[in-house]
């Protein structure tokens, strides 16, 4: 890998850490210890090996995450957020009622 890229990445996970520290400060709850240790991950899965197009989230040929740490959700937002699918500033309201960004993944509600 090379240093760009490298950095690129290192840039994408401290993002999607700080997004699963806000967003767990503005819930009130939640488990950022084991979401802040699978952001490297999930940097480098959709910054650059998932073939995701944030502009058509429903897109057929897309490649799949199967998040089984559900309790993660909060970097996986994050990481989603940061990649395109929604505004970063939905952040702020992970696990509010009638927000998209709930406790645990939902493929039918978070893009």
């Amino acid at each position: 890998m090379d240093a760009i890229t490298k950095n690129r990445l290192e840039i994408a996970a401290t993002k999607i850490r700080m997004a699963v520290i806000e967003g767990t400060y503005h819930a009130k709850s939640g488990h950022p210890g084991g979401s802040l240790s699978i952001c490297d991950t999930l940097a480098v899965l959709y910054f650059q090996h998932m073939r995701v197009d944030p502009q058509n989230p429903g897109w057929e040929d897309r490649d799949r995450l199967v998040l089984s740490k559900g309790h993660t959700a909060p970097a996986l937002y994050g990481a989603l957020a940061h990649r395109g699918f929604f505004p970063v500033g939905d952040i702020s309201t992970l696990r509010h009622i009638g927000s998209h960004l709930q406790g645990h993944p939902d493929m039918k509600g978070t893009p």
